[in-house]
């Protein structure tokens, strides 16, 4: 038995940084990882797609956001099972029982709306627990399994959460505690555990039944989210007593969010930065967040700034990360003498020099003032 395991699709999320029109192409790609969906079950035979809560980004989404996203679940063409998460939770103003919702849902569209049991076929069934809000009070999980029997019924556990091993926090009491879990697999009530929350994919526990698909498109940048982008592609052998498992994750992001470090002290790294950034394909479907320290005269910082701002037009996004970010602009001995200008104009300039070299509220201003005069002497874009 064959199925998809995805999660965290959080469709009509936006990111406040990214450039023009690259919004709406990250919010076509996040649907497009719904899309994939359907050509992959066909070509790995999964019978049924499982999606671990936080479908919605939230509650309140524009009529054609769900519309969208309902025909997009429509073209998958097998079953699609849906867990109310922490994002969209079946509250007083859920998504999953709006009129729009309702009336254009899908045949093959199930909502995970009631805790326990789900029967997709004789001998098969899944296991929900959905969230009712965003604070829970108790571990959902552990309440969905309380009971289930080791009937031969082969049983795949669909939650959204926190595992407690994972966070600090213990005291959360909408922690899902691995060991009940892991006790209700050893007994063989259930055989495979499909969670959502985490949007990097990742296996829980020594069981290997115990997963995490991560969001099938990137929401972070990969040293917090190291392996998005990817759906669960899981094989239960429910020939055997046993009910063997095999996980294979198939990519279907094409959006990539990275950081970056990197030390610029003079213009040579200035150029090697340059390079590194002009050499990264998929800039569009890219996005940056770079952290740079290092010690620069004024001329410098202006080809910096300069190089910034032609990469900034070709990212999605080229973030500052402010708190990897440290560079002291300091003018040099010298810089200055060549501008072929005298008389007052000559002395604004080594009295705005005097002041960036001082550490003065007013020393950012005059280096930002001198690269400027640097960018205007030399025919540059303001």
């Amino acid at each position: 038995m064959r199925f998809l395991h995805t999660a965290d699709w959080q469709l009509g999320m936006t990111r406040h940084y990214l450039n023009g029109d690259a919004q709406p192409r990250y919010s076509a790609a996040r649907r497009g990882a719904v899309a994939a969906l359907g050509p992959l079950a066909a070509q790995v035979g999964a019978e049924f797609v499982v999606v671990s809560g936080d479908v919605f980004e939230h509650n309140q989404l524009a009529p054609r956001e769900i519309g969208t996203a309902l025909e997009a679940m429509r073209a998958i063409g097998v079953p699609v099972y849906l867990l109310p998460g922490n994002h969209d939770p079946l509250d007083a103003s859920s998504v999953y029982t709006s009129a729009l919702f309702t009336s254009e849902r899908p045949d093959n569209v199930v909502v995970l709306d009631t805790p326990g049991v789900y029967e997709v076929r004789p001998g098969l069934e899944l296991v929900a627990a959905p969230w009712f809000s965003k604070a829970p009070t108790t571990d959902l999980v552990a309440g969905a399994l309380d009971g289930l029997p080791e009937d031969g019924t082969t049983r795949i556990v669909v939650g959204h959460g926190a595992v407690d091993i994972l966070v600090p926090d213990k005291d959360r009491p909408s922690l899902i505690g691995l060991a009940a879990v892991e006790a209700a697999l050893a007994r063989g009530a259930v055989h495979y555990v499909a969670l959502g929350d985490k949007h990097s994919r990742m296996s829980v526990g020594s069981t290997g039944r115990i997963w995490y698909s991560g969001s099938p498109e990137v929401t972070n940048y990969d040293d917090i989210e190291p392996d998005p982008g990817q759906v669960l592609v899981v094989d239960i052998d429910d020939t055997v007593e046993s009910r063997p498992v095999t996980v294979d994750a198939r990519r279907v992001g094409v959006w990539r969010f990275m950081s970056l470090r990197h030390a610029v002290d003079d213009n040579r790294d200035i150029a090697d930065l340059d390079i590194n950034l002009d050499q990264m394909p998929d800039k569009e479907t890219t996005v940056i967040r770079l952290g740079l320290t290092g010690s620069l005269t004024v001329t410098d910082k202006a080809a910096l700034d300069a190089c910034l701002d032609r990469y900034a037009r070709l990212f999605a996004a080229l973030v500052p990360w402010d708190k990897q970010t440290d560079i002291a602009v300091m003018p040099a001995d010298g810089e200055f003498d060549d501008l072929g200008i005298g008389g007052f104009a000559a002395a604004a300039v080594e009295e705005l020099v005097a002041t960036a070299r001082s550490t003065g509220d007013d020393a950012e201003d005059a280096r930002g003032a001198l690269a400027l005069l640097l960018r205007l002497t030399e025919g540059g874009a303001a």
